[in-house]
């Protein structure tokens, strides 16, 4: 027996009970006549106690030439300790140890196994297993183990049943890059890692499976973000014989389960809004709605005057502030500098103080006199001591730079509180985007996607109006899930990829086992995805996912700790009949 407890579970109610420890030894401190020990395991951290006076000489110099890290199993009485640490779930007691086996030695660490390390991020991702042995990333992936948790115990009481899904499967041309895998045995052809496993899960709804479920790895070629990894999990979820409705009542359930097991918050409302009216409110279509600042359309109030920027933008829109009346120019210029760098894009801003005698002060007071700024104030709902940030442009951009500038701004008042939470649905997605490179329509979400009831017509005369019955799940201002009413009819399915660009010829070869089975009886489903990790990370009031997963990839897709991905030899390439052409 390695240990009879572990180092975070000893109280004072252990004093003079035998036990035996083993763990990493965190520190130690050495003054002459006596040595301290930190020993660390999962649980927590025991202090260890080698005296002179009760211990071997022996024994005294085996403590003296403990180095951090090393493993350690150790035997002795529980006693009280004499300068108790308050802050220590075990600072009541000590270890006087009469017995100390190394089991493993260890070398220096490149950086520090504490909480505040002084490592960097690109190193400690070379030694993550030393990293995972802080708390932070300790405490996160225990955190991530435990919403895990409780959704499979969620959803299986809700009726729910998991399936596995392949991770082998063929490519499809919509989405995001495939990760290809060449296949061995059938020369020149190759599997692809699943984006999701959408369309088995629809045909697990054919095949009468009616509450699926499955916490699956996905897998997306793209380019990597602090909430985005190459390889990511999803809660991916489906039903059958449901209306829109049914999912969203489902999943608002889940939704407020976890924030009450796990943050310990009740949430009652879960608003909803239109994806036309989240993208006029908040110029994106995930708003953190923790904090106001909804943007105020001012085409009406601000081009009726000589400011020929405003009179030539498509929109002319605006934020109140709050307190921003009390930034100085200073602050005002650093903050137009702030939207002009090439991440954001404007050109510039113009701003109005809202002064607390009700007068207003604008950087265009050439053009507008009070009463217009008394309307810009009316429209953005800004206040006494209010400053109001104006943009202007073309009505995409400048509605994306001020979502920007609207989020910067809250962070920096100190608005997205992680320990609040706001969830609300995003509704009514347009089911088609048009994409200038390739001239032609794509699916919005995916092509299984299906219209809003009513709209199918429209696809014929205008294909960009066509709403999609189609719902994201925000939190925080962060996507958590998104889903939508499937396409159950092969009519229906055939009509969406022909307008998508598909021959009947490029549709059958890619989804034809799906055209063929809802000719056998499918069932109108639907469903959703919840991307886990970072699901877990807001919940663990972070937006970065990365300490959220054991082994993550870095910025560049790669993992730095096992170095991969990596060249493979010659005779693997021959097997896979593979010739790669290396450019000198």
């Amino acid at each position: 027996m390695y240990r009879s407890h572990n180092c975070g579970e000893l109280r004072a109610s252990h004093i003079n009970t035998e036990v035996t420890l083993a763990g990493w030894v965190q520190k130690s401190r050495d003054k002459g006549f006596i040595v301290w020990v930190d020993l660390r395991d999962r649980y927590g951290i025991t202090q260890l106690v080698f005296d002179e006076e009760r211990s071997s000489k022996a024994m005294m110099q085996q403590a003296q030439e403990l180095g951090r890290e090393f493993v350690i199993q150790v035997k002795g009485e529980v006693i009280e300790r004499a300068s108790k640490n308050p802050n220590m779930p075990t600072g009541d007691i000590e270890i006087l140890v009469s017995e100390l086996n190394v089991l493993n030695e260890a070398k220096l660490p490149p950086f520090t196994i504490e909480d505040d390390t002084d490592g960097g991020e690109e190193l400690r991702m070379k030694y993550r297993y030393l990293d995972i042995r802080r708390n932070p990333v300790k405490n996160s992936l225990i955190f991530r183990h435990k919403v895990t948790q409780e959704v499979r115990n969620y959803l299986s009481k809700e009726g729910f049943i998991e399936v596995e899904t392949p991770y082998l499967i063929k490519s499809t041309p919509e989405g995001a890059r495939d990760f290809v895998v060449p296949s061995r045995m059938n020369e020149g052809q190759f599997y692809a890692l699943p984006q999701s496993p959408q369309t088995f899960k629809q045909l697990l709804m054919v095949g009468g499976m009616d509450k699926y479920f499955q916490i699956v790895k996905c897998f997306r070629d793209e380019d990597l973000r602090a909430d985005r990894q190459p390889e990511f999990t999803q809660i991916d979820c489906e039903m059958a014989f449901i209306e829109q409705e049914d999912i969203l009542n489902a999943f608002e359930g889940l939704t407020r389960h976890l924030l009450k097991e796990i943050n310990g918050v009740d949430i009652e409302k879960f608003p909803r809004l239109l994806y036309d009216d989240a993208m006029r409110l908040y110029g994106n279509d995930k708003p953190d709605i923790r904090f106001g600042m909804q943007f105020g359309g001012l085409n009406e109030v601000a081009q009726h005057k000589d400011f020929n920027v405003f009179n030539s933008a498509e929109l002319v829109v605006g934020i109140a502030v709050p307190g921003g009346n009390s930034y100085t120019r200073k602050e005002i210029d650093k903050l137009i500098d702030w939207v002009k760098r090439p991440q954001v894009g404007a050109l510039g801003m113009v701003y109005c103080r809202c002064n607390d005698d009700g007068s207003y002060k604008s950087s265009v007071d050439k053009f507008y006199d009070q009463e217009d700024l008394a309307k810009w104030a009316e429209v953005t709902g800004a206040k006494a001591g209010d400053l109001i940030c104006v943009l202007s442009g073309d009505t995409n951009k400048v509605r994306t730079q001020l979502s920007a500038l609207r989020m910067e701004l809250a962070e920096r008042l100190g608005l997205r509180k992680p320990d609040e939470f706001a969830p609300l649905w995003v509704m009514d997605f347009p089911l088609l985007e048009w994409d200038e490179d390739t001239e032609r329509y794509h699916a919005m979400h995916h092509p299984f996607t299906s219209p809003k009831p009513g709209q199918i017509e429209l696809l014929k005369t205008d294909p960009g109006a066509v709403k999609a019955n189609a719902y994201d799940l925000v939190l925080n201002g962060n996507e958590i899930g998104g889903g939508s009413i499937r396409i159950h009819d092969k009519a229906t399915q055939a009509l969406m990829f022909d307008y998508l660009g598909f021959s009947e010829e490029e549709a059958k070869a890619q989804f034809g086992f799906l055209m063929d089975a809802f000719q056998y009886g499918a069932p109108p489903h639907g469903g959703l995805a919840f991307g886990l990790d970072r699901l877990v990370a807001i919940l663990g009031g972070q937006e970065t996912i990365r300490d959220f997963i054991a082994f993550p990839k870095n910025n560049n897709g790669r993992d730095v700790m096992i170095d991969a991905p990596a060249p493979i030899d010659n005779e693997q390439l021959e097997e896979l009949n593979l010739k790669l052409n290396l450019k000198s």
